[in-house]
């Protein structure tokens, strides 16, 4: 059987699964596309989670959007990271903590009453530490 980090050119749809849930798996890929992509831009909203949770439902609805976003110049890059044991480069690493910085000062700084800036500071702090106790890559492309 192919490791997870081959190249997903040959992946084929279940044909187990029901074609309304295969449509529904497909709406959900994109969906967290979408949301994955507006991560990149808002702080706060994760692109990690929501590439990863995109990749798996189109494995399993899409093999077309699975080889786009395998293949893709950003997104790849951090799937076959993941696939490969589940690492996590350093740059994303780093990424990951500045937004969550800049997202902790924006809540300081707003009317948000303290116990959810507390709460969100802990989730936070709780996310970083496992993040950064995860693999990174033997090497990183530039």
């Amino acid at each position: 059987m192919a490791s997870p980090a081959d190249d997903p050119s040959d992946t084929q749809i279940p044909r187990e699964l029901p074609l309304p849930l295969r449509w529904l798996l497909k709406a959900f890929a994109l969906l967290c596309l979408v949301l994955g992509i507006v991560g990149v831009f808002v702080p706060g909203l994760p692109t990690t989670v929501f590439i990863l949770l995109s990749a798996w439902a189109a494995a399993r609805s899409s093999p077309a959007l699975y080889r786009w976003l395998w293949h893709h110049r950003l997104f790849g890059t951090m799937l076959r990271n993941w696939a490969n044991g589940g690492c996590v480069s350093r740059r994303s690493k780093w990424n990951a903590t500045a937004m969550m910085a800049v997202s902790s000062i924006i809540l300081a700084l707003t009317e948000t009453p303290r116990w959810t800036v507390v709460l969100a500071c802990i989730c936070m702090a709780c996310v970083l530490a496992w993040l950064w106790r995860r693999r990174e890559p033997a090497r990183e492309p530039f």
